[in-house]
């Protein structure tokens, strides 16, 4: 079979084929979805090399793990996870994911808001990538993965209350810097006119 004909498998069939360890199909299954999780793997590890690491890792996983793909749900959903525990696991094996204490008290933000509106998807990204490395992977987990602080407490071996504030304070220094860049662009739209 060649490659144009696997491109048109469904995901469950390419799944298939993978488990028969299809060269093939396992190099169509990694240009398809590496483009995706390329950048997954870089919100998590900054390292350009070492994001390229555990992604490659992550899909050796993959192809190690493949039966286990039950077709329920989407393919990317299910290497999205293996990729997100291979980060972590990259994270804890260099320890240097040093969160902070349980802080039962810290004061959280309920009514979360973004000062601009014209912010960028690439810009906050930038931001999130600048964050302290608990704070980022944190709000990685659970802004843009949608983990629930239960689900966060478990991957990172922290408490709800943890992975809260820094959940938290995540947004604070978000909201900080969005602040600051507003601020920024107003002074200078000011001295333009």
């Amino acid at each position: 079979m060649g490659l144009n004909l696997y491109k048109s498998l469904s995901e469950e069939a390419l799944a298939k084929a993978c488990c028969q360890r299809d060269g093939k199909a396992q190099r169509l299954f990694y240009e398809k979805f590496a483009p995706i999780m390329y950048p997954l793997c870089l919100r998590y590890v900054r390292e350009v090399s070492e994001a390229e690491d555990v992604m490659i890792s992550g899909f050796m996983k993959a192809f190690e793990k493949i039966d286990s793909y039950s077709g329920k749900g989407s393919l990317a959903g299910w290497l999205r996870r293996i990729m997100i525990n291979q980060a972590l696991g990259h994270l804890r094996k260099k320890r240097t994911m040093y969160l902070e204490v349980d802080i039962e008290t810290a004061e959280y933000q309920s009514n979360f808001r973004w000062p601009s509106d014209h912010l960028e998807a690439e810009d906050l990204m930038k931001m999130v990538c600048k964050l302290p490395l608990g704070y980022r992977t944190v709000f990685n987990l659970y802004a843009i993965e949608g983990y629930s602080h239960k689900e966060i407490s478990e991957l990172l071996k922290i408490s709800e209350s943890t992975s809260k504030s820094q959940l938290s304070r995540a947004r604070g220094l978000l909201q900080k810097q969005l602040k600051k860049d507003e601020e920024f662009l107003k002074s200078n739209i000011t001295n333009n006119e």
